[in-house]
């Protein structure tokens, strides 16, 4: 389950962000490029996936999340075991894997993710 801490976006405000309706964001999530969680009755994305501007043309899914979630996927994990691994504070990295997505140790997070798949 993920922490109530965790900031999400709601499909309505994803989709006007990115200016794409909204059957491409749920297209998103059937194709994995983002992950979504049900939060009183609620679905959302968690904000950490996305960079939002709030300007034409500058707003998107985090670089690196597609192709995160992916090899997570083909590891073998399924959505809820993504979010708790993301979502899970490492003395290794200063926070979670989620958060090191937005610095330099992004391709240090997917390193680990390939390494989960063995």
């Amino acid at each position: 389950m993920l922490d109530r801490s965790v900031e999400l976006y709601q499909i309505p405000d994803i989709s006007k962000a990115l200016r794409v309706p909204i059957t491409r964001v749920h297209q998103m999530l059937r194709d994995r490029l983002l992950l979504a969680v049900r939060r009183d009755s609620v679905v959302g994305v968690p904000a950490i996936f996305l960079e939002f501007d709030f300007e034409p043309g500058r707003n998107r899914i985090l670089r690196w999340v597609p192709g995160l979630l992916a090899v997570l996927h083909d590891g073998g994990y399924s959505g809820e075991e993504t979010l708790t691994w993301l979502f899970t504070e490492d003395d290794s990295l200063p926070g979670t894997p989620a958060e090191a997505l937005r610095g330099h140790l992004a391709r240090e997070v997917i390193r680990r993710a390939q390494a989960l798949a063995f």
